[in-house]
């Protein structure tokens, strides 16, 4: 249980810096492959998913984890 080393569940694929001094970061959780826009500023932030046209959430495979 303690000092156990456990895989991080969401992996940031994508970091950069947005106008005003915020950073604008892509985050993949890795158990579904579901990617995420992260952009936070001085003290607000906010988070949604990234959908393609029809709505539905990008899926990144490479670090989606595969069910056995």
């Amino acid at each position: 249980m303690f000092g156990e080393k456990k895989e991080s569940r969401f992996v940031t694929i994508l970091s950069e810096s947005a106008k005003g001094g915020g950073i604008a970061r892509v985050m993949v959780d890795t158990e579904t492959g579901i990617q995420y826009l992260f952009v936070y500023a001085l003290e607000a932030g906010g988070l949604t998913i990234l959908a393609d046209e029809d709505g539905k959430p990008l899926i990144n495979e490479e670090y989606r984890r595969k069910k056995d």
